[in-house]
């Protein structure tokens, strides 16, 4: 065909109606031949027949709608150039949205995107500093941090949107930056000082300790009287070490050593030894405080427990056996008691379970309280245990955490310390060896009751992508793989559920929800579902039999197939569950194999410990120092060695870091840094330097803010990115109310906290819903099937009103309500 042949081919509908507008328009447009395409398919939509004319107006907008993907990168160019990294996306094309001029040229584009941030900044917050916080936390999430033009930049930017409102803004702004940045530089140099003195202090006191063989020159005695107190305890043994031969040295602290003579004649006379009362006060005292927080003596330390005579029911079973429900009925006909949960999703559901028995009870979990007048029964997680409040019956769940690295030494004080009179351990039969031996360290007898499953689980085969059906659970091991997962089923049409360890436990809870209800045919999971939750699965698929432990790449073992595997089937809703394998992620025989396996031999028996404050105070007081840090040094080091017969010390590096970095805050107490220490943070999240900074605030007197919710796209608009983003400042928010429990005048904002807390919870859930449901109406629009059970009910936030559409506020477009703090 000839180029000519071409130019006298007829023209369509649109292209006359587009050739015939341009002519009447008058003013050129430059419509580039890149440009003409799309814009002759705009045409094409807005003409009503084919021999209809273009009006002026839907010219420019055809020309704009096609223009606008140009004029948003063109802005995001300009943006980046000049630095302003706080111009997202998201803000360009909105400035492009807003642009009705097809001439507009770059100026005209870049005006348009400062009135877009005016309205950005206006609805990030009430005031100039709290909107700059804002903005800058959400750069932190990117690794993006200001320098001091951008800064500047940044402020005028956002003090433009207040007017006059707040007069030396960018006075005192720049000001207090310089006083932060003064006062993090002055805490860092301090903790580091002090950390180097703390060490020498330490190397100093090793340095000082006396051998064995000068023991007996010490307390004038015989070498065979020293040998026989080493033997019963009666002196404290300040550090251990083990030779390559295996022979093992002891080291003494001359001083405290030479206190102990006035004791000698006592020791001689062969005067039954009495049990060790442990004063506070007095330097014997706090050597006898020492030597148990030493930790091999940890039982002792637990005196309320130690007071009462104990009874301990050991009730393990595989999942579905019906463990709790064993001892909740217990616990409720008790006129006091507590159940200790491993999560605060689990701990709500003691609680609720108590209710509907008609036994008042209230709640204690680390960001959040609950009392009941006159409840006598408390549900709580398992760090949350008290110590020193005896009751009548107690459950401690999930007794298979006591071999956790990072957990097990909480369940290991909560089993020794329940001052329970029955107490009850449910878990899976591996806890076995590690539960009696703690009650053989306390002296408790131990009845023991195992249930069997109510409904078989068996085995399946492999089960292809597109073989799931209702009911099916995929097994993933990390949050990626699972959203990548989602992705692939929703884009078959499926309705998806997903739970996974990031999101906070009401959106698991509502998820489990969707799944359980019908409103999403398959859920995607990782190991989170093991615990915590009731859901009616049918089928578990794992798509691999491999996880990340945060060591290693290793095989699943038995107990974690048995667990997970276990959600299948649920009693009362379906007959049996099955096990299967996704096709190509790993062979059914292992599945098979696993489930059908023993318990898996238990070969360290000795349970974790962890000092508690009153240890870290006790040890204080000993060394002579306040340096949480050197406490906890001296410690790892010196107290509990590591071949100790009865116990090992539980992983301190977290806490060791965060103590490390408080040396520099001045004004806290010793038992106020180590509540710090305690508090759950993310490490990846910059948490460490987070909490120094709230730490900061709060020895100097200010109040601490809680963290915000971010800017939040309307749910339909968000990708991975946002999603992370606001997973991230929920576990901000959780370790704020952590802290805002125990020091509630340094951290006194909690109404607002949560609020933001359920906006970011209602907000994932709404992203995790509504693209389920996106995906669901786009396969229906393509002819494709149409599911049952589905629900057209608008989403309901925990106010349990359907939320508006587009969560617009202030009528300003492109946001999800929000609170500050």
């Amino acid at each position: 065909m000839t180029d000519d042949s071409v130019s006298d081919a007829p023209l369509s509908p649109a292209e006359r109606a587009l050739n015939q507008a341009e002519a009447d328009f008058g003013t050129p447009l430059d419509i580039t031949p890149r440009e003409r395409p799309a814009l002759l398919r705009q045409v094409a939509r807005r003409l009503e027949g084919n021999e209809a004319s273009l009006p002026h107006e839907a010219l420019i907008d055809a020309l704009c709608v096609v223009r606008r993907k140009t004029w948003a990168s063109q802005l995001m160019n300009v943006a980046r150039r000049a630095g302003e990294v706080w111009v997202t996306k998201a803000d360009t094309q909105e400035a492009a949205a807003r642009t009705h001029d097809p001439r507009a040229d770059i100026a005209a584009l870049r005006l348009t995107l400062e009135n877009v941030l005016v309205s950005r900044w206006q609805d990030l917050g009430d005031s100039p500093r709290s909107v700059l916080e804002e903005v800058r936390a959400d750069l932190a999430d990117a690794g993006l941090i200001l320098s001091g033009g951008q800064l500047e930049k940044l402020s005028r930017s956002i003090a433009s949107a207040f007017g006059s409102v707040d007069l030396g803004f960018e006075d005192d702004l720049r000001l207090a930056e310089e006083r932060r940045a003064r006062e993090q530089a002055d805490i860092q140099a301090r903790a580091e000082r002090r950390r180097e003195r703390e060490l020498e202090r330490l190397k100093e006191w090793e340095a000082n300790l006396a051998g064995f063989e000068e023991v007996p020159g010490i307390l004038h005695c015989s070498r065979r009287e020293a040998l026989r107190w080493v033997a019963e305890n009666r002196l404290p043994i300040a550090k251990r070490e083990t030779r390559d031969d295996g022979i093992e040295l002891f080291f003494f602290d001359p001083d405290e050593l030479k206190k102990l003579r006035a004791r000698l004649p006592e020791w001689r006379s062969g005067t039954p030894d009495r049990p060790e009362k442990l004063e506070r006060g007095t330097k014997v005292g706090n050597a006898a405080i020492a030597r148990v927080a030493a930790l091999d003596r940890f039982a002792a330390h637990f005196r309320t427990a130690r007071s009462l005579k104990r009874r301990i029911t050991l009730v393990t079973g595989p999942t579905n056996s019906g463990k709790s429900y064993t001892a909740l009925n217990a616990l409720a006909n008790a006129e006091s008691g507590l159940a200790l949960a491993p999560l605060r999703l689990l701990a709500h559901e003691f609680r609720e379970a108590l209710l509907t028995r008609g036994v008042p009870a209230s709640l204690a979990t680390g960001e959040e309280r609950i009392e009941m007048p006159g409840a006598r029964h408390l549900a709580a997680t398992v760090e949350m245990c008290p110590f020193h409040k005896p009751v009548d019956v107690a459950i401690i769940d999930e007794a298979q955490m006591l071999a956790d690295p990072d957990r097990g030494a909480a369940w290991t004080a909560a089993i020794m310390g329940v001052p329970a009179r029955h107490v009850y351990i449910l878990g899976a039969a591996d806890c076995i060896p590690l539960v009696k031996r703690i009650a053989e360290l306390c002296d408790d007898p131990v009845d023991e009751i195992h249930l069997e499953r109510k409904s078989p689980l068996k085995a399946g085969g492999t089960v292809h992508l597109s073989e799931l059906t209702v009911g099916d659970a995929v097994i993933a091991f990390s949050r990626r793989e699972v959203l990548d997962m989602r992705a692939e089923l929703m884009a078959r049409g499926r309705r998806v559920a997903v739970v996974y360890g990031a999101l906070s436990p009401e959106v698991r809870r509502a998820e489990a929800a969707r799944f359980n209800n019908g409103d999403a045919d398959i859920l995607i999971a990782t190991d989170a579902i093991g615990m915590g939750l009731n859901l009616s699965i049918r089928r578990v698929v794992f798509s691999a039999l491999r996880k990340f432990d945060g060591r290693q790449t290793r095989d699943l073992i038995s107990q974690e197939v048995k667990q997970i595997g276990g959600r299948a089937g649920r009693y009362g809703k379906h007959e049996e569950g099955l096990v299967c394998v996704l096709a190509e992620s790993g062979s059914p025989t292992f599945v098979r194999h696993m489930l059908a396996a023993p318990p898996e031999p238990v070969t360290e028996l000795r349970p974790l410990v962890q000092p508690d404050s009153d240890i870290v105070r006790a040890v204080a007081e000993e060394i002579g120092s306040d340096s949480l840090y050197g406490v906890l040094t001296r410690i790892k080091h010196a107290v509990l060695r590591p071949d100790d017969p009865n116990y090992r010390l539980a992983d301190m590096e977290q806490s060791l870091e965060i103590a490390a970095a408080l040396e520099g805050v001045e004004n806290l107490d010793l038992t106020t840094r180590w509540t710090y220490a305690m508090c759950p943070i993310d490490e990846r999240d910059n948490g460490i330097q987070r909490l120094v900074s709230w730490a900061a605030d709060h020895a100097a007197g200010r109040p601490v803010p809680p963290p915000g919710t971010g800017r939040l796209p309307h749910p339909e608009q968000a990708g991975r990115e946002e999603l992370e983003r606001a997973e991230k400042r929920h576990k901000r928010l959780v370790a704020w109310r952590w802290l805002a429990l125990r020091f509630p005048e340094a951290y006194p904002a909690q109404q607002n906290a949560e609020i933001n807390t359920s906006i970011l919870n209602d907000w994932i859930e709404q992203v995790l819903r509504t693209q389920s449901r996106m995906r669901e109406s786009q396969k229906q629009q393509r002819g494709g099937f149409t599911p049952r059970g589905r629900s057209d009910k608008p989403f309901a936030g925990k106010s349990g009103h359907p939320a508006k559409p587009g969560f617009k506020k202030k009528g300003k477009p492109g946001g999800f309500p929000r609170k500050r703090s």
